[in-house]
């Protein structure tokens, strides 16, 4: 076993945010985040996935997010004729997470999407990882939180 924690992280920024908004009318705060998972660790990977619109106030999060030390994964945000919009990172995330799962001791997952469950349960046996997810709780789907080995509520002292 390593002596360090090498800790990977995978932010799913649109579901916090909508989900921090939806709940607590606030924003998340990533730094806190930071320091929060430092204290356990040595952050080797951070990623964050977000949708790229091109307004300066996004423009302006990605960078607050780099120099935080996230490296920022951007997708076009694709407007449908229907009116519909897609621009989610599900199958991104999850291949990245497997990836990170060959050097890392914990994975840490920023969202409340229960499609990331079956690939929680799945690094936590193949690579035997501590798997870590930060969700608002009513907003969180319970398979996502029974699959991870801790599970901790984004709450007011999470917020800015």
């Amino acid at each position: 076993m390593k002596a360090a924690n090498n800790i990977a992280i995978f932010a799913d920024v649109q579901n916090i945010y909508y989900t921090t908004r939806q709940v607590f009318g606030r924003q998340f705060n990533y730094r806190k985040l930071w320091e929060h998972i430092s204290e356990r660790g040595h952050i080797d990977l951070a990623l964050a996935y977000a949708i790229h619109r091109g307004d300066e106030k996004q423009l302006n999060f990605q960078n607050a997010l780099r120099h935080i030390g996230f490296e920022v994964k951007l997708k076009p945000y694709i407007q449908r004729a229907d009116g519909s919009s897609k621009g989610d990172w599900d199958v991104g995330i999850t291949l990245d997470i497997i990836d990170a799962a060959k050097t890392a001791d914990t994975i840490v997952l920023l969202s409340g999407d229960g499609d990331f469950d079956r690939v929680i349960e799945k690094i936590k046996i193949d690579f035997a990882l501590r798997a870590e997810v930060y969700g608002v709780p009513e907003l969180t789907a319970k398979s996502l939180i029974n699959a991870a080995t801790t599970f901790y509520p984004i709450d007011a002292t999470l917020l800015l």
